[in-house]
């Protein structure tokens, strides 16, 4: 797979268009009816020391950046679909949130937004990485590597094939390993759950350090 180094065609996500719309109110609707929708963010939370920095990257409306930071953690979260954005600073007030693409992410791009420019946890999750414009796989996750603090890792998670939106790209293990590779990060973890269940033919959890 080439690696895309010019601005990015639309994201699957974005052309995808009105079958978003919906995203944002079903997380509103499952938090407020106290639903349990941390799971990434537990084991997010033990990856790293109490009051680490952590980078979300693609946070949506915000749930598992503002339960990382009742837990305790530095968080910024960064989210490119504008009425995300929007609704992640109503209903999470208190949290930092940067309007960016994730293959436009950069140590620069956040310094000038009077953020950190390193993390000790970036946190991909919500099958942003299947959702992303073709071919910038391996340029996301170069940029994902260049914010990691020293010994800082990536906590990643996405459907594999199927289960997930009709339009995500179906990712195989393999090939995620290899872009990973390839960015310079090693697989620490691989798990099918973020309850860390074994491996599976759905879903896919990794986390990843830099080599």
């Amino acid at each position: 797979m080439s690696e895309r180094t010019d601005l990015p065609p639309p994201t699957r996500w974005a052309q995808a268009g009105e079958r978003n719309v919906g995203y944002g109110r079903k997380f509103a609707a499952l938090v407020a009816e106290g639903a349990d929708v941390d799971g990434e963010a537990r084991l997010a939370d033990v990856l790293v020391r109490r009051g680490a920095a952590i980078l979300d990257v693609g946070s949506g409306m915000g749930r598992v950046a503002a339960a990382l930071s009742a837990r305790g953690h530095h968080v910024i979260a960064v989210e490119p679909d504008a009425d995300l954005a929007a609704q992640s600073r109503t209903t999470y007030p208190d949290l930092p949130v940067v309007e960016a693409d994730a293959f436009a992410l950069t140590p620069d791009l956040l310094a000038a937004a009077g953020r950190p420019a390193a993390y000790d946890l970036v946190v991909c999750v919500g099958n942003v990485l299947v959702l992303l414009a073709e071919d910038t796989e391996r340029v996301v996750l170069n940029r994902l590597t260049a914010l990691l603090a020293p010994g800082g890792r990536v906590l990643a998670g996405f459907h594999v094939a199927g289960g997930g939106p009709d339009f995500a790209r179906h990712y195989s293990p393999a090939e995620f390993v290899a872009d990973a590779e390839a960015s310079g990060l090693r697989v620490d973890l691989h798990a099918g759950s973020y309850e860390l269940h074994p491996p599976s033919d759905e879903y896919a959890v990794w986390v990843l350090s830099a080599r």
